[in-house]
């Protein structure tokens, strides 16, 4: 009860942000919720708390295990076809079950059918997710990998961009963002840690992060495809944002969201007590625990994503066509970047990654840099997103010299550093940046140009979230090595007059 008590008054620090800045924005005269639309949101503040509690105490207890266990687990059998092929399915398993691709799809099915788009990113990261594991075991370096994908990625997208225009570009590079949810961070994660514990050549802590990174490629690259090969554009009709407090719209959404989850976690739970049963053969203990830890996870999930779509969604859609109404443009980049810095605190994902980068590098990471970096992130993305749909641009604009100059940082800095950033750019557009900032977006940009305009400018809005934590992470790594330069550099001046070989021998 403490653990838990503990997990959720950190979560509500992280919420407290978001909350105050919507209670604040409502005393003033650039936006007006009603009396309905503000306790909602608040009520639905104390549950996303108490959510964020339940879940991050589940991916402790369960999601993180698993994928442990099945890591490291599947590499002791010493069968690569067998890791190979078992690793691909759950890629595709839990990518088709991920909640935030399910919502994703329903708004774009009039051009992809729901089970295509699914099906098709779902084969993606499953593909992705088996390259992960080879480059794990064989210690290939990530920055490399990265390059080559993302030349040819862009290259693709410049094609699909001349035939079919920006509506499915922005779509493509969104897919990566929502595939990384919070179901299947912290099992990809762990799973990826599992292996190169066990199997991975090189035990460095480097060698532990990409998982995420590279499953982000593979679903931009399906749709991509997708879009190359399809006629036509997206045909977006924009859905009722407004609060609705009939007893049976809020049934039907809990159960809705209910069903949602428990199918997620059923096929990931279904697919480890097979693999317990006939590879892992953990304790009953460890079960007992892993089982308690489903429920957690289950439990504080539904409640999440309830709150979210109850509460969160339609403010975030009225604060950005108000903000927009009311001719306040310039204050939408500065709220923009308020808001993403104060929305990644609450992103369930987020405090799995820090945890476990804080853990893995024993420290030379902190959560708190960690938290830093991405708050910054997150906010300078929100911002320039916030610019895009204002002046009506292409998405290629920012992904093009944002994606050369995180790839060129990876050449200068640790690869701890770039296999990290560039997990988080997957893990920090999670299930509230999609909730409540595209809301957001598509408010602002249904205001200022148009509903047929969202495809192209509010869509992308999570695949700028993705992006710009690679670079400021990697700044980080800049950091680091500029401060272990200057502390070599006073060294040198203490031992001032010694022989060159002294001083060599003491670097």
């Amino acid at each position: 009860m403490k653990v838990l008590l503990l997990k959720i008054r950190e979560a509500a620090l992280s919420v407290l942000p978001v909350t105050l800045i919507v209670i604040i924005l409502n005393f003033t005269p650039l936006i007006n919720l009603s009396a309905v639309e503000i306790t909602v949101f608040l009520v639905c503040c104390v549950m996303l708390t108490v959510g964020i509690g339940l879940f991050n105490l589940g991916a402790d207890l369960a999601m993180s295990p698993m994928g442990e266990h099945i890591g490291s687990g599947l590499s002791k059998s010493r069968k690569p076809l067998l890791i190979l092929l078992i690793c691909f399915a759950m890629g595709v398993l839990i990518t088709v079950a991920e909640p935030d691709l399910s919502v994703l799809a329903g708004q774009v099915s009039d051009m992809v059918k729901s089970p295509v788009l699914i099906g098709v990113v779902g084969g993606g990261v499953g593909l992705f997710l088996v390259i992960s594991v080879i480059r794990t075991i064989y210690n290939k370096p990530l920055p490399q990998i990265l390059m080559f994908l993302y030349l040819a990625l862009f290259a693709l997208a410049a094609v699909m961009l001349i035939n079919d225009g920006a509506g499915f570009t922005a779509l493509a590079f969104d897919s990566g963002g929502v595939t990384t949810g919070p179901i299947t961070v912290p099992f990809i994660m762990a799973l990826g840690i599992g292996i190169a514990s066990t199997a991975g050549k090189s035990k460095s802590a480097e060698n532990n992060f990409g998982s995420i990174a590279l499953c982000s490629v593979g679903p931009v690259l399906a749709v991509v495809v997708i879009g190359i090969v399809s006629k036509g554009g997206i045909k977006y009709t924009l859905p009722d944002y407004s609060v609705s407090l009939e007893a049976s719209g809020l049934l039907k959404t809990a159960l809705q969201t209910a069903a949602e989850v428990a199918v997620a976690l059923a096929l990931i739970s279904v697919f480890f007590f097979v693999l317990q049963f006939f590879i892992l053969k953990l304790p009953k203990k460890k079960l007992l625990q892993i089982l308690l830890g489903i429920v957690f996870t289950f439990t504080g999930l539904v409640v999440f994503m309830i709150s979210v779509k109850v509460g969160f969604m339609p403010v975030g859609f009225k604060i950005g066509t108000e903000l927009s109404d009311g001719g306040h443009t310039a204050f939408l980049v500065v709220f923009g970047f308020v808001i993403g810095v104060a929305t990644v605190l609450a992103e369930p994902a987020v405090h799995v990654l820090n945890k476990q980068v804080e853990q893995v590098t024993g420290g030379m990471v902190s959560k708190r840099a960690m938290m830093t970096a991405l708050c910054i992130g997150v906010g300078v993305s929100i911002a320039l997103s916030m610019i895009r749909i204002i002046f009506d641009f292409s998405i290629l604009y920012y992904l093009i010299p944002g994606y050369i100059l995180s790839l060129g940082l990876s050449l200068f800095v640790p690869g701890i550093y770039t296999s990290i950033a560039f997990d988080s750019g997957g893990v920090a557009s999670g299930p509230l940046t999609s909730s409540f900032i595209l809301p957001f977006a598509i408010g602002v940009c249904a205001s200022v140009q148009g509903v047929d305009k969202i495809p192209a400018d509010a869509f992308g809005i999570v695949a700028m979230v993705a992006m710009t934590p690679l670079i400021t992470i990697q700044l980080l790594g800049f950091r680091a090595v500029f401060a272990e330069s200057l502390r070599r550099k006073r060294a040198r001046k203490k031992i001032y007059g010694a022989s060159d070989e002294q001083i060599i021998e003491f670097m």
